[in-house]
């Protein structure tokens, strides 16, 4: 029997390849059909096949992947969304043979997929978890699964498209954002933690702030959803988040002052509808 999530997963690794961003850069910048790219890249391989060769400018320990650039949309095809190639270090010997001697193979595999998904994300693409277990460190997908659980107990988000994107089962980025602050974090600091903007981790605290303290006031979820236009199980998330937080001092006085400033504003803003 064919294992019809199997032939997803190698469709969607083969998806990501130069061949696939020139089809792409043919098709969008041209405004031509997939048949008449392709036509177009096998052309270019007759004329320039001879001329093709290996790229030098790698250091040692480098390689060169294909991935999906930040900016595609989840809702994108791999194979009609933009790719960028990207230089991953997968082996550092100044740094790694030390993590090795002192931590072990495991905390030097969770060093590297740090290491990794930081590189592709500064230079415009994205890592799955695929990619991780099939195409950079050849192992199964459930140990990258579990290195990238102990991130999350740690309050580290890696940025792969699953966490930037909200794709999948993955916690949400908005989460790890509150859960860091609840613990005193600094924006700055989230920002820096979290691969975030300062500007969109102020966003995303903001809300979480309107949601409890409407909640605080009574209001049920829909109801909640309906007044600030956030789908109701983001207000869920937020409001079972605010159950399970322990937060320091100052942030609960944080919140106490923002309740006491915005219930009249909720208020008056429930009375308008």
């Amino acid at each position: 029997m064919i294992n019809n999530s199997s032939i997803d997963l190698w469709s969607r690794l083969e998806s990501k390849s130069l061949d696939q961003q020139f089809l792409y850069e043919i098709i969008n910048g041209l405004n031509c059909s997939r048949f008449e790219a392709s036509a177009v890249l096998d052309t270019v391989y007759k004329v320039y096949d001879c001329f093709f060769e290996t790229n030098t400018e790698l250091k040692p320990g480098q390689i060169r992947l294909q991935l999906i650039a930040t900016e595609a949309r989840p809702s994108q095809k791999l194979s009609e969304a933009k790719q960028v190639t990207v230089t991953l270090t997968l082996n550092d010997d100044q740094e790694d043979l030390e993590i090795r001697k002192k931590h072990g193979i495991v905390e030097l595999r969770r060093h590297k997929i740090e290491r990794v998904c930081r590189e592709a994300y500064d230079q415009g693409g994205l890592l799955t978890v695929e990619d991780l277990a099939y195409r950079v460190f050849n192992c199964g997908a459930r140990t990258i699964c579990r290195d990238l659980e102990n991130f999350r107990e740690q309050g580290i988000l890696i940025p792969l498209r699953s966490t930037v994107k909200d794709m999948g089962r993955t916690l949400s980025h908005k989460l790890l954002i509150i859960s860091q602050w609840a613990k005193g974090y600094e924006y700055s600091d989230i920002s820096r933690n979290t691969n975030h903007s300062i500007r969109a981790v102020q966003n995303y605290i903001d809300k979480f702030k309107r949601t409890i303290s409407l909640a605080n006031e009574g209001y049920d979820i829909n109801r909640i959803a309906y007044i600030l236009k956030f789908s109701a199980s983001l207000v869920e998330e937020y409001v079972q988040l605010y159950k399970k937080l322990d937060f320091i001092d100052h942030r609960k006085d944080d919140l106490e002052n923002y309740f006491k400033k915005n219930s009249i504003n909720f208020g008056n803003q429930e009375e308008a509808k």
